[in-house]
Formats: C-alpha cells, structure tokens, sequence
C-alpha cells in the first residue's frame, strides 16, 4: 500500500516479515503480507499496533494487505493443525492473540483507517470494523465465513457488525455467509468509500494525512466516546461527554482552534 512518490518511507520489518509498519511524517500504514493470519503474523500485528498506539509521533495509522487480499482470517492450515494436536486448546488464540489485536485497534489514541484492497473474510472483517474509517477498493469481496466452518463470531464481529450495519442485516450476514460486494458494503454503511483499487493506497493515505494534520487528543477521545456510549444510560453518556470537553477545553489545540475562528482564520493542531 505504497507508491514510487513516498519515497520517505522507512520500513520498521524486513521483507520476509508477515508484517510491516512503514512510517511517514506523523501516518504509519501496517501491512497484512499473509493472505490469512499465521501464528507469526498474529504476533507481528499485535507488537506493531501496540508499537505505533504508544508512539506520540504517530497520528494516525493505515490499516492494510497485499496483493488482492486484505486479510482472510485465521490460517486454517494452522488451525485445522491446533485441532488434531490439542483440541481443547486450539482455540487459544482467540484469547492469546485476536482479542489483544482487536483491543488495540479500538483503544488506540487516534484513528486507524482500513484500507480494504481485496478479499475481507472472517477475523480479517472483525480487524476491518474495529478500524475506526473504511476505504475500500471496487474489487474487494467481503464474507463474515464463520458460520460456513461451523463456528460463530470472534474478534468482536458479533457487537461490531451489528453497530455498523443494524441487527438485522448483521444477522442475514453472519447466518447466511454469502459473499457480498464492495458497493454493497457502502450502501449499507459497512464502508465509508469506494475508490478504484489502483487509487486506494493514494486515497487512505490522503485520508491519514488529513486526520493526522488534525485534533489528535480530540480524535482519540471521540472514538473513545462513541465505543463506550452504545447501549449506556443516557445519562452516563451525558456526563461522560461533560467529563471528556472539560479535559479538551484545556487543551492547546482547542484554545488555538477557537482563536483562529474568530480570527477567521484556519485553525493549525499539534496534538496537545
């Protein structure tokens, strides 16, 4: 998910690694280079995630794939080896690895957009939703592919899919794992926009840059605020909201925002 022109970019993981986290400026995109999530690249994603969460440089983060493959999930090679090695604990990793990575795309403190290049599927759907932003290329193809093997959700799927799309649809999706379409996914808001394939990584990065140029402590703590306030009393979320612009009404960022508007002027953020 990259081009000739950003030739600025560092690569945090060699070639070989199932992995890699390139940076550039203050957005890093993480690239998913297995079609399907391989014990090592599971560790690898964790450990880049939870790298470019803490790393203050960073304001916003590009998640992707390779090739025509965003991600399909779990390695059933790997999975079907668990079964006939241990089946009590081939499911360890849900716990050990999945959730971990889900945790840490939602409670990063800025924006993660997925940029969905080709085939979404299983857990690869659950890291796309736990991404706050979508773009997603004409070409891909989406399946929740759980229940076909005969399991149900994991990686938040069940609560994730039902926020974005509403229980009903959400239920047809998941019972009848059938395939469905890139424009089928942004007419029911599963994906906030479709680009070309060719123009996607142009597209996200363009996305990254302009969230990353904004209010980092306000993004962090508005998708904060929008995962804690389904389904709260309404008047928990109130306070919460009270508690959470009391802390930004002191920021930097927001005094200098508030100056530039009155002066008619467009406001520049530092993420402080």
């Amino acid at each position: 998910m990259t081009s000739d022109k950003h030739v600025a970019e560092t690569a945090d993981a060699t070639d070989a690694s199932a992995v890699t986290a390139l940076r550039s400026g203050a957005v890093a995109v993480v690239t998913m280079r297995t079609p399907a999530l391989t014990a090592a690249a599971k560790q690898q994603l964790l450990t880049a995630l939870d790298e470019l969460s803490a790393d203050g440089s960073i304001r916003a983060v590009v998640l992707t794939g390779a090739g025509r493959v965003f991600c399909a999930g779990q390695d059933l090679g790997e999975h079907a080896a668990a079964l006939e090695r241990d089946p009590e604990h081939a499911f360890d990793t849900v716990e050990r690895d999945y959730n971990p990575i889900v945790t840490s795309l939602v409670t990063a403190p800025k924006p993660v957009i997925a940029a969905i290049n080709g085939t979404c599927a299983g857990a690869g759907l659950s890291l796309a939703l736990a991404c706050d932003l979508r773009v997603c290329a004409d070409s891909a193809k989406f399946t929740t592919a759980f229940t076909g093997i005969g399991l149900s959700c994991d990686s938040g799927l069940s609560a994730t899919l039902a926020q974005a799309v509403g229980l009903a649809r959400a239920s047809e999706l998941v019972l009848r794992a059938e395939p469905f379409t890139a424009e089928r996914a942004l007419s029911w808001g599963l994906v906030g926009e479709v680009v070309a394939a060719d123009e996607l990584a142009d597209a996200a990065r363009a996305l990254a840059e302009r969230l990353a140029a904004g209010p980092t402590l306000a993004h962090a703590t508005a998708k904060a605020a929008l995962r804690r306030a389904w389904g709260l009393p309404l008047p928990e979320v109130l306070a919460a909201e009270g508690r959470d612009q009391h802390r930004l009404g002191l920021t930097v960022d927001h005094r200098n925002a508030t100056a530039a508007f009155l002066a008619k002027q467009r406001p520049q953020f530092h993420g402080r």
